[in-house]
């Protein structure tokens, strides 16, 4: 009886190592040839599932979420600062950019939390200002727009809306030091058709000497209506 030779043939080598080249599941640390590192998930030779990722250059690291190759999700991004890792945003990712609902320090003083679309602030947040002040309300494109309130560090506010990151449109400031309020329109923060009034004046830390006199216009309201159609057409 005649001897069959096997006809299975070992993989050659260049096949072997092609499979084990293949990034798919859970891997140590993968080394890019710019020196970044990434250490998580991988799928389909992408990253894909939870993971680590740190920039060489700059020592930033982010950890968290990722789909295909992009930070999705949920995640936590670092940078360098005097010599130490500090967070800089926690929050929702999305194509590679800040998306949804999340925090982002500037400072140690200063930071935003609320929503954001397309790594800039929009939709509503509330921003802590170095100087003491929060803006809480509408954003659009990274600009306050819409209608909002600015609480300043001593307790003086605004109230109503916003354009371009300045007070347009009809909107109300409480001089609670002064014991006054302004209610009318503003154009590019500037206070240009309204009525100042005295407002808890008996109470307030430090009221202006002499009472604002009493309005003697027949119809102040109608006058002001007209004002503020006559500045509109300005803004």
């Amino acid at each position: 009886m005649p001897l069959r030779k096997n006809k299975n043939k070992s993989q050659p080598n260049w096949r072997k190592w092609d499979q084990l080249a293949q990034k798919d599941g859970m891997h140590h640390t993968v080394h890019a040839v710019n020196g970044n590192t990434y250490v998580g998930e991988w799928k389909d030779n992408k990253m894909h599932g939870k993971g680590q990722y740190t920039w060489k250059k700059s020592g930033a690291l982010y950890d968290g979420d990722w789909k295909e190759d992009k930070r999705n999700g949920f995640g936590t991004y670092s940078v360098i600062r005097e010599g130490s890792l500090v967070k800089e945003y926690a929050g929702g990712w999305k194509n590679d950019m800040r998306h949804g609902y999340g925090t982002r320090f500037y400072n140690v003083d200063e930071y935003y939390e609320g929503e954001w679309y397309a790594d800039l602030r929009c939709g509503w947040g509330r921003m802590y200002y170095q100087d003491g002040s929060v803006y809480e309300g509408e954003w659009l494109e990274d600009k306050r727009h819409g209608r909002g309130v600015l609480r300043l560090d001593g307790g003086n506010r605004y109230e109503g809306l916003w354009k371009c990151d300045m007070k347009n449109g009809p909107g109300k400031f409480m001089y609670l030091d002064k014991g006054q309020v302004y209610t009318g329109e503003w154009i590019d923060d500037i206070p240009v058709c309204g009525m100042l009034e005295d407002f808890g004046r008996d109470g307030a830390p430090d009221p202006p000497v002499y009472p604002i006199p009493k309005c003697s216009l027949k119809d102040p309201m109608s006058v002001l209506e007209e004002m503020k159609e006559i500045m509109s057409s300005y803004n």
